[in-house]
């Protein structure tokens, strides 16, 4: 089982906690530059983001290269690094991979079914400090119809270097979802990642909150612990990977509990409460909540769980919903 390890001094962290302990864009990072050490195959394509020139850039020049500030270009230009053998990461923001490049991504990328990781960081409001223009709330639920394309949304630094490991023989596209600013760690040993294998966090009976991202899940454990001061048994399942989606577990918590509740850093349309609500209703109909941003704009500056928290995106709501299913089941 896992439990929320919150900020606390890296100094009194034990060894795992203190190599985790960083933004999950820095734990991808470093996990790219140790895979690409070993495969001469792998090729960084920035898009000036900041950061990778200095470390990859300067290490492996030739597996490396800048395309600017064109994220148009990033994605037809790692599409023909793919077409002739390599393994292009293109690296970008959320909001511009999923909107300013979209046909690229779609014609190029997944209507070729090519071996292009697009990795985005930024994503839903973890870049609450910039505004709505680079919210990334809308991303998922653009990319996901796209064929041939897995969707990988990590809940923390340790999880991404394990997505980063499991992905890199990925046949196909994949989109890697990352956030911008260290987020509290959630998973305090190993584990085998599997790529469209939920991770169950919690055992339990009476209900099933399924999170995709580092808030979402956090905010699932704290609604857990929340519902168990009521006497209520929550089952949390960490969904990960939202393309292709874990059927089978959300088929058993369709069955062995009363319902679901979904949580996710995005609006509701489209995103993980969508997929599950497609998903159960062929083959498992259940009771299903959706705890996600409502239509509208947040329209000012604040951290990413300030900006959740005023959508409606919070514990307590988690619990709210929790208890609404568990009441009407009777």
């Amino acid at each position: 089982m896992s439990e929320v390890i919150t900020d606390v001094p890296a100094t009194a962290l034990p060894d795992w906690a203190e190599r985790y302990a960083v933004p999950a864009r820095e734990a991808y990072r470093r996990t790219l530059l140790d895979l690409a050490r070993l495969d001469p195959r792998i090729f960084c394509v920035d898009s000036d983001m900041g950061g990778l020139e200095d470390g990859f850039g300067q290490e492996l020049p030739d597996q490396y290269v800048n395309v600017g500030i064109a994220e148009a270009n990033l994605m037809g230009v790692s599409a023909g690094l793919a077409h002739s053998g390599l393994l292009p990461y293109a690296n970008t923001i959320s909001s511009f991979a999923a909107s300013r490049a979209a046909e690229q991504v779609k014609i190029d990328v997944a209507g070729n079914n090519l071996p292009v990781r697009i990795v985005v960081t930024h994503a839903g409001v973890s870049a609450g400090h910039y505004g709505p223009t680079h919210h990334a709330l809308e991303d998922i639920a653009l990319i996901r119809p796209l064929p041939h394309m897995t969707v990988v949304v990590p809940c923390d630094a340790a999880e991404t270097e394990a997505a980063v490991r499991a992905t890199a023989d990925l046949p196909g596209p994949l989109f890697l979802r990352l956030g911008r600013a260290r987020t509290p760690l959630v998973n305090t040993e190993p584990y085998e990642f599997r790529v469209g294998e939920a991770r169950l966090l919690r055992e339990g009976d009476d209900v099933t909150l399924v999170a995709s991202g580092p808030y979402p899940v956090v905010m699932a454990l704290e609604a857990a612990d929340l519902l168990a001061q009521q006497g209520c048994s929550a089952r949390v399942l960490n969904m990960h990977t939202i393309k292709p989606l874990d059927v089978a577990a959300l088929g058993r918590a369709a069955r062995e509990t009363g319902g679901l509740v979904t949580v996710e850093d995005h609006v509701r349309v489209g995103g993980l409460g969508a997929a599950v609500c497609e998903a159960v209703a062929e083959d498992h109909p259940c009771p299903v909540r959706r705890i996600g941003v409502p239509d509208a704009y947040l329209d000012f500056v604040a951290d990413e769980r300030s900006l959740l928290e005023h959508a409606g995106v919070s514990p307590e709501r988690i619990a709210e919903a929790a208890c609404d299913i568990v009441r009407r089941r009777g």
